[in-house]
């Protein structure tokens, strides 16, 4: 059983920066890659980046590229989402999960979900 919880959802202006954190519990949290997916009201969820396990590779949509970047620390457990240069369409309820089998980028491929946290982008 693996337990995941987002912290660091907030309100920020445009133009600004938070930090988004997810522990999780467990021994193998460093043997799985970790997503971070939004979903904004009456839309799909969308993935956001992902990093492998060992954090030497990363993934972004291309609407963060440049402005987001996720990492981890396994000995701490915990993957990141520095959000940097946050625009309105940013908000959305922010979500990390573990990757279990499959399609890195399609949520049908993580089995762990934390219970997200809010991010909210005024202009």
């Amino acid at each position: 059983q693996v337990q995941l919880v987002e912290s660091g959802g907030g309100l920020v202006q445009a133009g600004g920066s938070l930090r988004l954190s997810c522990a999780a519990s467990g021994r193998t949290f460093s043997s799985h890659a970790m997503g971070w997916f939004r979903q904004a009201p009456g839309k799909e969820r969308e993935f956001v980046a992902r990093i492998t396990s060992s954090g030497g590779s990363t993934y972004y949509t291309d609407s963060v590229k440049g402005r987001f970047t996720i990492s981890r620390d396994n000995a701490k457990n915990t993957v990141y989402l520095q959000m940097s240069s946050l625009k309105p369409e940013d908000t959305a309820v922010y979500y990390c999960a573990k990757h279990y089998y499959g399609n890195l980028f399609s949520p049908g491929s993580y089995d762990y979900w934390g219970q997200g946290t809010q991010v909210t982008v005024s202009s």
